[in-house]
């Protein structure tokens, strides 16, 4: 996958160690740091995403991936790593037909 930065730089950001959460990141702050610098435990919010980027990240997270986030949900998901267990348990509630 090809990600422009926000400098209009190309860069490839690899399949085998950028998780989905990171390319969605990529993909919506056009900023390959979010690829390779942000730690899975850091705070989103802390590492400069603002509060419409979350929002928009939630919306790419249920569009790309068929995971419903709550209001609720979104008060618990701060990290990379949060989104990635979460969408990890959901989707395999949802391929298990959970309740």
């Amino acid at each position: 996958m090809t990600v422009v930065d926000r400098g209009g730089r190309h860069a490839e950001a690899k399949g085998e160690t950028v998780s989905t959460i990171r390319e969605l990141l990529v993909e919506l702050t056009g900023t390959v740091e979010y690829a390779d610098r942000i730690g899975e435990d850091a705070d989103l919010a802390a590492s400069g995403i603002d509060s419409g980027d979350l929002v928009r990240l939630v919306l790419l997270v249920e569009q790309r991936l068929g995971v419903e986030i709550t209001a609720e949900d979104m008060e618990e998901l701060r990290t990379i790593g949060d989104y990635e267990r979460f969408v990890a348990e959901r989707a395999g509630a949802g391929a298990s037909g959970g309740a």
